[in-house]
């Protein structure tokens, strides 16, 4: 799976993705509209997270969702 499908259907994702980091809110899921670069973003605001720890955390929940499907 790469972000292309993840943004492409990403109604089915929002929920993935506010199970995997609750701290984000149906606001920011709603902004981040499938943007991987705005999921970076909301998550260094949220936990505090550098730039590359984000993207390792988006990397990992992606092969999750590979595997979870």
């Amino acid at each position: 799976m790469n972000w292309d499908q993840i943004q492409v259907n990403w109604m089915q994702f929002k929920g993935k993705v506010r199970n995997n980091w609750a701290k984000l809110t149906d606001e920011d899921v709603t902004r981040i509209g499938g943007r991987r670069n705005e999921l970076v973003g909301r998550l260094q605001a949220r936990y505090g997270f550098a730039k590359a720890e984000a993207e390792r955390e988006i990397e990992a929940w992606m092969k999750a969702q590979r595997h979870a499907a």
